[in-house]
């Protein structure tokens, strides 16, 4: 078992620390086990835990020469949680504990300074108010805004001794009016605080947070107990945050804030705007490189021994105490794509780390930050407003002021979150949201961070909004914006425009294409593109596919000239009917395969015969059956029987695939003709040859099979006759029935190539329709009856165990079987890894999931080749 595995994140980094021998406040870990422990017996603590405890507060009280509870030397303490993965913000923290009214005092004549006792304390009864007890926090807020007005405070520097006096009177009146327990007691405080803090745990924004990214429940998290450092003792004393290098671009530079006489939790939680740790060529003149030189130097000196020390970006933690620089915590730094990729790439030129390393660095699902467009700035107006580039990239979404607003308007509406600051229970507001905008807290605030981690476009600290959730409007000047008003915000610059705004495409940064690169030169497993259209296969080969996976030929037909001759073609009456239909589409066939494979002439495409389940084409309204009726010389009556004819109950599962090409030949061999004419039309006007596979679907029999193949074999060599030349093409199928995959060892033996249709084959084998799958299926996973979606990861037991018997059976017969993947799993880096281990050749995905396909397969040859040295 790892370190972090018993210490969590926290506790192993202070641990490692302590190791490097750089100043860390004294203090203790509880493992991982004591929340096991805690959730399997019934919220419960071991009987011995309270000795060992009181065992481990007495070393820390020679430690640090003060006692626990004392009223001449009062020892106070931090209770902290750490996950094993780091999840910002998602926890709970308890400062300043041990704190009552004697223990105030004698911090009042300890240190001299009523300010400094007065404010811990009331941050003390806040955070246990709310953290231990359960207190709403919008009555300590409300109490703390209201009683600022009372005072005539309006910056947090101008807070004084009656207010704070005034403040701890209510925050404790509070307190008892909402519990009737005592809370003076330093030990219960100590037991209440660990017990609240492995509460978090299971707490509805710790399982949201754990669920959007793929984070186990077990092993739970540990408890790091710490001697209190304050950085609310004055002038002299700071808290801040600084990352090894920057987190939103990558930048080889330290980026991070700090607050002068503040606590940890104002920089993180966002309820005050920080200033910059670096001066910017002095552009930042109360930057902790200007305010605080000597400290300064000191921390840049601790991130780069830190960094070289875990070969990468630390998100490091600290607090000042009267010009004396401790740190509180370091870990693996959340950044975004861009920033991900330019480390990574940096690092290797840096020769700290090898090109398998930069690419293990890269999460996959994050490139799609990449992959989307931003702000032109050429056309645009002048912003309403500006705050901090918190997140990059650009949103426009309607206004909207509660996290459930933006649950229940993002159902129709992309929406931006707009807020004060954010908190972790804001969470599921965030995740739906296109978009963060914050009138408070900075770069590392908890809105920052979670939404880098997240992919979203995110702007803080945007001071000049004047936001009033009652009324749900913000003010900026002369410009009000209400709930539902549209808005765009641009995550990269900071900066908010009213209405929607003209977007560019995206461009891929020079160290991205190196990554990709570097991906290519290590993968085995060949990343294809699913394309019908001309766009399709020109972004694909922008995002560097290696040829068209599935050319779904039915997705062709999806436009307003070209659907009423598929109507034609699938009412007609009878043959005579049918041919007429289908000379109209000919051309039009001929047309668009020509201009994609003028594209992709020098790369497999590889081309499913018509698959449309009939409904999809069939008119629904009484215009439309008009219409339909008028274009075929029909009477309406007619044309509804064959509607009615053609009506089924279950239309995935019915005339679709290869049963129509049986009951309808001739649609086959129009297709063939137009693939096979637009491919010689090409050879002879442009000399360009295409690597044509065509692949016939919904086997589920090799007789189905054995009977296409036979009429579509002499329709090429009627064609290979009429143009006097040879057509080089291979013929596959596509396993998408758990029949097929049973009986793949007769049908390889009648084809060149399977290419599994991941999609049909989940919901055969699930007797699911993905369709319908939203309706019932959250149940299923808030039960725990499944732990994921198999329409997003591929089921390997199942869906996996039917591949791999069908790529068994099927290179017996034919050891020379061509595999490919051709579903939506074919984006996915979980499933990508499967079929790598499977011996897939190729997988085939939405071009915009081509480059996280590249770098998964990549990830997936490391792995193995890991597995297969140990």
């Amino acid at each position: 078992m790892v370190m972090q595995d018993i210490l969590g994140s926290k506790g192993a980094g202070l641990a490692e620390m302590s190791n490097l021998n750089l100043p860390i406040p004294n203090g203790f870990t509880i493992t991982t086990e004591l929340c096991n422990y805690f959730y399997q017996n019934n919220y419960n603590l071991p009987k011995d835990f309270n000795k060992e405890l009181s065992v481990a507060i007495k070393n820390l009280e020679l430690e640090s020469g003060k006692v626990f509870g004392d009223t001449s030397k009062p020892l106070l303490l931090s209770v902290r949680s750490g996950a094993r993965t780091s999840m910002p913000g998602m926890m709970d923290t308890i400062l300043n504990l041990g704190m009552n009214d004697e223990v105030c005092e004698a911090l009042l004549h300890t240190t001299n300074n009523k300010l400094f006792a007065f404010d811990s304390y009331r941050r003390f009864l806040e955070m246990y108010g709310t953290i231990v007890i359960l207190i709403p926090p919008g009555l300590f807020k409300d109490a703390f805004e209201r009683h600022k007005i009372k005072h005539n405070i309006y910056q947090e520097n101008e807070i004084n001794e009656e207010f704070l006096k005034e403040i701890i009177k209510e925050f404790k009146n509070i307190i008892l009016n909402n519990s009737a327990e005592p809370f003076t007691d330093p030990y219960l405080q100590l037991e209440k605080a660990i017990k609240a803090v492995l509460k978090s745990w299971m707490s509805e924004r710790a399982i949201t947070y754990r669920k959007l990214h793929n984070i186990p429940d077990n092993p739970g998290t540990a408890i790091n107990v710490q001697t209190m450092v304050f950085g609310n003792q004055g002038s002299d004393s700071a808290t801040g945050v600084v990352f090894t290098r920057n987190p939103s671009t990558g930048e080889n530079k330290i980026f991070g804030e700090y607050l002068i006489n503040a606590q940890g939790e104002d920089v993180v939680s966002g309820t005050r705007t920080p200033n910059h740790i670096t001066s910017d060529d002095n552009k930042c003149t109360y930057s902790m490189q200007n305010t605080m030189p000597e400290l300064f130097e000191q921390l840049q000196e601790i991130c780069k021994k830190l960094e070289l020390h875990y070969l990468d970006v630390q998100d490091i933690e600290f607090t000042i105490e009267s010009g004396k620089l401790y740190l509180l915590q370091t870990r693996i730094a959340k950044r975004t794509a861009l920033a991900s990729i330019k480390i990574a790439t940096d690092m290797v030129e840096e020769k700290l780390i090898s090109k398998q390393q930069a690419i293990m660095r890269i999460d996959p699902e994050t490139l799609n930050q990449l992959l989307h467009t931003a702000i032109d700035y050429s056309q645009l107006k002048t912003p309403i407003a500006k705050g901090l580039p918190a997140s990059p990239g650009a949103a426009t979404g309607i206004v909207v002021f509660s996290p459930y607003d933006a649950e229940k308007m993002s159902h129709h509406h992309k929406v931006i979150l707009v807020r004060h600051d954010t908190s972790p229970d804001d969470i599921n507001g965030m995740h739906i949201s296109s978009g963060i905008l914050t009138k408070r807290g900075g770069m590392t605030s908890h809105a920052a961070v979670v939404a880098r981690g997240m992919g979203k476009p995110c702007v803080c600290g945007a001071n000049d909004l004047i936001i009033d959730e009652k009324r749900q409007i913000f003010k900026v000047g002369d410009v009000t914006v209400k709930h539902g008003d549209l808005i765009t915000i641009d995550g990269s610059t900071g900066k908010i425009f009213l209405g929607e705004v003209p977007l560019i495409p995206p461009t891929f940064t020079k160290e991205f294409q190196t990554i990709l690169d570097w991906a290519d030169e290590i993968a085995t497993l060949k990343v294809r593109s699913n394309a019908e259209t001309t766009l399709d296969a020109i972004t694909s080969l922008q995002f560097g596919a290696t040829g068209i996976g599935l050319c779904r030929t039915e997705h062709m037909f999806f436009d307003q000239y070209k659907i009423p001759l598929v109507r034609e073609m699938i009412i007609a009456p009878n043959l005579e009917h049918r041919k007429h239909a289908i000379e109209k589409l000919l051309p039009l066939q001929i047309k668009d395969f020509k201009a994609l494979f003028k594209i992709m002439h020098d790369k497999p495409i590889n081309i499913r015969l018509l698959d449309p389940p009939l409904h999809e084409f069939l008119p629904t309204t009484e215009i439309d059956k008009q219409n339909l009726a008028t274009s075929m010389s029909l009477p309406l009556n007619i044309v509804e029987q064959r509607l009615h004819t053609l009506y089924e109950v279950n239309p995935m599962l019915g005339h679709r695939g290869c049963r129509l090409g049986i009951t309808y030949p001739e649609i086959y061999q129009m297709q063939v003709l137009a693939i096979l004419t637009a491919i010689r039309e090409l050879q002879v006007e442009d000399n360009k040859n295409t690597i044509l596979e065509l692949m016939i679907p919904l086997i589920s029999d090799v007789n189905e099979l054995k009977a296409i193949k036979k009429y579509i074999k002499n329709t090429i060599t009627e064609i290979e006759a009429i143009h006097k030349c040879k057509f080089d093409l291979t013929l596959g199928t596509m396993i998408e029935l758990p029949k097929a995959a049973l009986q793949a060892d007769k049908i390889a033996s009648e084809v060149d190539y399977f290419s599994f249709g991941t999609n049909d084959l989940t919901q055969t084998t699930y007797g699911i329709s993905r369709d319908d799958v939203a309706s019932f299926f959250p149940d299923y996973l808030e039960k725990k009856i499944f732990t994921f979606d198999p329409f997003n990861k591929l089921d390997e037991e199942g869906v996996g165990e039917l591949i791999n018997i069908a790529i068994k059976r099927g290179l017996y017969t034919n050891p020379k079987l061509k595999l490919g993947i051709c579903g939506e799993h074919a984006g996915n880096p979980i499933s990508i890894e499967f079929f790598h281990k499977a011996g897939i050749h190729y997988i085939s995905c939405s071009p915009y999931r081509i480059p996280i396909a590249r770098i998964a397969a990549a990830q997936a040859k490391i792995k193995s080749a890991l597995i297969n040295e140990t």
